[in-house]
């Protein structure tokens, strides 16, 4: 089955600082992995901006304009202790939440059933009125909301499996019944949300906290034991990711210890999630990861579960 991959160059132009962590070398990893596997299945497309319509289902007004008249004309502005905008930065947030609409279009025309999203700044973190995490604006929330506004769909399902809590997300649709976020995640860990208890306004929230030095076999009894039970009671329309692959135990800035065949057996439990209730249809979104080697490695792995390759 072919994937959509959505990437644009200005993904590369956005420069968080010199030594930040989420950096423009995360992207080019997974190109490099990606030019010399050539997998047959992936289709690539050009990310689009986003309107300002399209932001602000997520992230109200003034918040969006706020954040577009911040980036600098050189140099850093710095929109929290982790998070800076340069030059550049505006344009690749836009063309990432624009990737997030783009591909739910596709995905819901028929274009195609499944379709990623690697574009950067990451998103899961940005809260409705503030950045945050690294996170400018909530691709996979917009993506979400695009699918309602524009498609009519009603129950969407988010899992983020990212090793940080998704606290922006669970903030978007904290009072919205039609939409269940599900998050596996290392806590303690940053940003300090994501206990079990958050549950959410209509127990939409699924929270399943993971101990530092989590590993396989008990991360994948939790999401076969609550997340993947959830989803099916649930019986979405349309299942999104926030696939982030810091719980990689690779990665420098977390402590699980998942491996690239940790995500390879997660999708294919998702595919099998979207088969059963949403015609197949999966949208994903890249989160975190910064161990480049190991991050081009797990989404490949992905991708390659989306597509039905995975041996």
């Amino acid at each position: 089955m072919n994937v959509l991959y959505y990437t644009h160059p200005s993904a590369l132009r956005h420069d968080a600082g010199p030594g930040h962590p989420e950096n423009a070398g995360r992207l080019r990893a997974i190109e490099a992995l990606l030019a010399a596997e050539r997998p047959a299945f992936l289709v690539r497309r050009e990310a689009p901006q986003a309107t300002l319509a399209q932001i602000e289902r997520a992230h109200p007004a003034p918040y969006p304009e706020r954040i577009l008249a911040a980036e600098p004309m050189d140099g850093y502005v710095r929109l929290d202790p982790d998070t800076l905008m340069s030059s550049g930065s505006a344009e690749a947030a836009l063309r990432a939440a624009g990737a997030g609409c783009a591909a739910v279009d596709a995905v819901l025309g028929v274009e195609a059933r499944r379709a990623f999203i690697a574009m950067r700044p990451p998103g899961h973190h940005a809260e409705p009125q503030q950045a945050m995490g690294f996170c400018l604006f909530d691709t996979v929330a917009v993506a979400a909301l695009q699918a309602r506004a524009v498609h009519g769909i009603e129950r969407i399902a988010i899992y983020d499996f990212d090793v940080h809590h998704g606290n922006g997300t669970q903030a978007i649709f904290w009072d919205d019944p039609l939409t269940l976020y599900l998050s596996t995640h290392q806590m303690p860990l940053y940003p300090g949300t994501g206990a079990a208890a958050e549950r959410g306004s209509h127990d939409n929230v699924v929270n399943v906290p993971c101990a530092a030095g989590t590993g396989s076999a008990l991360w994948r009894e939790k999401v076969e034991g609550t997340i993947l039970q959830r989803l099916d009671a649930f019986r979405p329309e349309l299942l999104m990711i926030s696939a982030g692959f810091d719980a990689h135990e690779a990665d420098p800035l977390a402590q699980m210890r998942l491996t690239e065949a940790d995500f390879a057996w997660v999708t294919g439990k998702l595919v099998e999630v979207a088969e059963r209730h949403s015609q197949g249809r999966i949208v994903s979104v890249l989160e975190g990861g910064y161990d480049p080697d190991a991050l081009a490695r797990s989404v490949l792995a992905h991708l390659e579960g989306l597509a039905g390759t995975t041996a």
